[in-house]
């Protein structure tokens, strides 16, 4: 995930990896290598069972590559529980990582924990970050965001083990907002749970607790605006907020919060900076995800979000706004990044049990 502050600061350039494989014989694709804790860094706070880096004798892991609909191709991992019956069909849940991140943050521990619930899961890459394919790298497009979780959809209802009609999607922070904008008009994704949600477009617009003024809004909307004259004349790319690469003594706690989880071997990953692009973050501005979210009714919708969680104000403006069905959970004594990884703090049980009632 990625930390959204009210000012934008000049960030170095990192390098990712790009997806680079073709669609649709993804099921032939070889079996994904498994991701572990990065070499030579702090070991950061694994209180609370913290376990980013989960692995189940129970499940098989497959990297998969499927096309959205801008023949982008996206890259995932496909969880299958190994006593599973192929010559039968089982409800399946797509899992999206948060903003910034890739799927082996976060959304490979929920996918696994799922999968063995025997649930087919699917973590994916969202386009321009991880493996995934989009150029510029780290650039912000929310609408196509939202249509990776569908092209994920499309990819699982093409399996002949997986039930076309029993499909769900679990969104981790920034994807929380991107799974609702996707299921307000993809009937498919038949039951949405979100945990740790940002509303990616409200953070951007508005700061945390509406932190961020009017007119500051409009100075990052100018700064933005500038830097596209920079690079189309070839100069240098910018990137903004995410988590910091040092902590100093101004530092925040939310600044150390992600940092203890992104820049330590509890998450680290190579393939991120969670910095997106400056003159592409102002997409956010124009992203408003909660508009028409009651629409989604009747299918159901599960909130999860920490206690202490300084992002719990999204989970609980989607729950007031959202049509019925609808829970919402909070988990005593949690933070935001806390429901990242820490699985003592995640109620996987109600995922379970939200996901087995609603899927059939």
């Amino acid at each position: 995930m990625k930390r959204f502050l009210t000012t934008h600061r000049r960030i170095w350039r990192g390098a990712l990896l790009l997806g680079a494989s073709s669609a649709l014989l993804a099921c032939a694709a070889p079996a994904a290598s498994v991701a572990r804790p990065t070499p030579g860094l702090e070991a950061g706070d694994t209180s609370q069972g913290a376990d980013n880096f989960y692995t189940s004798d129970s499940v098989t892991v497959q990297r998969v590559v499927f096309r959205n609909q801008y023949a982008m191709d996206t890259v995932g991992t496909l969880f299958v529980p190994k006593d599973l019956k192929r010559s039968e069909r089982h409800p399946a849940v797509v899992v999206g990582h948060p903003m910034g991140a890739v799927k082996e943050q976060s959304a490979n521990l929920y996918a696994t924990k799922m999968a063995e619930q025997g649930f087919v899961t699917l973590s994916l890459d969202l386009s321009f970050w991880g493996e995934s394919a989009g150029q510029p790298r780290n650039a912000v497009a929310p609408d196509i965001y939202a249509e990776d979780f569908s092209a994920a959809v499309d990819f699982l209802r093409a399996q002949p083990f997986v039930d076309k009609e029993r499909i769900g999607a679990i969104g981790i922070c920034g994807s929380g907002s991107f799974v609702i904008s996707a299921a307000k008009i993809d009937p498919r994704i038949k039951a949405i749970a979100t945990v740790s949600m940002y509303d990616m477009g409200a953070a951007n617009r508005n700061g945390l607790n509406h932190s961020v003024s009017l007119e500051q809004r409009k100075k990052l909307i100018e700064e933005a605006a500038l830097q596209r004259d920079v690079e189309f004349a070839g100069g240098e790319a910018r990137y903004t907020s995410g988590t910091p690469e040092v902590l100093s003594d101004t530092s925040t706690a939310i600044d150390r919060e992600f940092y203890d989880f992104y820049r330590t071997a509890r998450g680290h990953r190579p393939n991120t900076t969670t910095h997106p692009r400056l003159s592409t973050n102002t997409k956010f501005m124009n992203f408003y995800p909660f508009t028409d979210i009651e629409t989604i009714s009747p299918r159901p919708m599960l909130f999860i979000a920490g206690e202490n969680a300084h992002s719990r104000e999204f989970s609980d403006e989607a729950y007031r706004l959202a049509g019925e069905p609808k829970a919402l959970v909070i988990v005593p004594g949690a933070g935001h990044v806390d429901l990242y990884d820490r699985v003592q703090l995640i109620p996987f049980d109600r995922l379970t049990t939200f996901f087995r009632t609603n899927l059939g």
